[in-house]
């Protein structure tokens, strides 16, 4: 059973579908693409944990907010085999402050910074600095709780709209104000079963709304992998001085981390800083990640949770490059309509597919049900072929108010 409903969770439940090892995939609740939707929301941990009772299912969490809650441990309690971390464990990503603390307690490298819940004491701390700031809410706010300010009266407004008009809500009881650190932006990946980490490919997501980085942030709107970005130097220095350390440091004070481990990486002068950690595959990452992986994706989930990852064989990619463009309702990350019908899925070409994320099927018709409606994911044997193919087949594909990025992946092109 893969929990969730978004493009995520549709590329993984595509790809545990292909396991030699596995019946069926349940997707709860699903969306208009995925296959044997139960209807369980994902805060429904007594439901979901009944029905992975009811039908012996493996259980993967994809979305943040059940790790958040505690899903896998009332699982655990259960006897039922899940994939993912703790409740402790998640909340590197639940407490965007608990997290930054636990940099600062374990020198990984992440940009300096302080925290307010008031806003005024938070407005006076930014008179007094000679440098940009990004203002984060410190809670789960669907990836869309960060604010990169240009200048003072920029933070001021960030500060407002989180402290004083809690446009995010409880998630915005407190905010961190963090150093601005400008350099290339990059997603690193890794699968741990609490002892050690392998390294999923490298990807690159596009998160602003407009292209060329212009606009409000999203949950994202299209990414590629590999990235040249991070070159084998650089991925060695990421795996030693973040994630190993982040396994090892959370290990130390006891919690054991399982399940993936997500490093949004700034990089400044060829070193990386921890923007942020997720402790789930990222949405759209997750979606050229699975179409290049060449393994059993359910074995090392399986060993993930028994933490047994040492004794799996190396994991291996195609050769090949893989993009993912988002296919959004125009208005996103705002209000947008929904209910709209999508055609054109049947001349979708073979080297690309299309994941489902915001859509839902009514009398045989899929209808727009969300702000990111779908990833249309193609492979190409150079980046830009990816590109091409990924477009190609997101002209195919059709609704009254679609809209998309035109320039994913082109951040890459420099760097070949």
């Amino acid at each position: 059973m893969v929990i969730g409903s978004g493009g995520r969770e549709h590329a993984l439940s595509w790809k545990l579908s292909q396991s030699s090892k596995v019946d069926t995939v349940f997707t709860a609740p699903g969306n208009g693409g995925t296959k044997n939707n139960v209807s369980i929301d994902v805060d429904d941990l007594d439901g979901l944990a009944d029905f992975a009772q009811k039908n012996n299912c493996f259980t993967v969490v994809g979305p943040e907010a059940p790790l958040a809650a505690g899903i896998v441990d009332k699982f655990k309690e259960k006897n039922l085999k899940i994939f993912g971390p703790s409740k402790d464990a998640a909340q590197l990503e639940s407490s965007k402050i608990w997290a930054k603390n636990f940099m600062k307690r374990n020198n990984i490298p992440t940009a300096r910074f302080e925290i307010f819940d008031d806003a005024q004491k938070a407005q006076d701390y930014v008179k007094g600095l000679d440098y940009d700031v990004v203002v984060k809410a410190d809670g789960l706010a669907a990836g869309k709780g960060v604010i990169v300010c240009n200048g003072y009266d920029d933070a001021i407004s960030a500060i407002q709209t989180i402290l004083t008009e809690k446009t995010f809500g409880d998630a915005g009881n407190r905010i961190i104000i963090e150093e601005r650190i400008d350099g290339i932006e990059a997603s690193y990946i890794a699968l741990s079963d609490g002892n050690i980490a392998i390294p999923m490919a490298s990807s690159q997501d596009h998160k602003r709304i407009f292209d060329d980085d212009k606009g409000p942030n999203t949950g994202g709107m299209g990414a590629y992998s590999p990235t040249p970005i991070i070159d084998k130097d650089l991925a060695k220095k990421i795996q030693e001085k973040i994630i190993n350390k982040t396994i090892e440091s959370m290990k130390k004070e006891g919690i054991t981390f399982k399940g993936f481990l997500y490093a949004g990486i700034m990089l400044k002068d060829n070193e990386p800083y921890v923007l942020e950690y997720n402790v789930r595959m990222g949405d759209p990452e997750c979606q050229p990640i699975t179409m290049r992986m060449d393994f059993d994706l359910y074995d090392y989930f399986v060993a993930s949770a028994n933490g047994e990852l040492s004794s799996m064989p190396e994991i291996s990619w195609k050769d090949q490059y893989s993009v993912c463009v988002v296919l959004a309702s125009e208005g996103y990350p705002e209000s947008y309509p929904k209910n709209e019908e999508i055609v054109g899925f049947d001349s979708i070409p073979s080297n690309a597919f299309v994941f489902h994320a915001g859509t839902k099927q009514t009398d045989g018709k899929i209808l727009s049900n969300g702000g990111r409606v779908l990833g249309v994911t193609a492979l190409g044997d150079t980046l830009e072929s990816a590109i091409s193919n990924a477009y190609a087949a997101s002209e195919k594909i059709s609704w009254p108010h679609k809209f998309c990025r035109k320039d994913i992946g082109k951040k890459g092109m420099a760097y070949l």
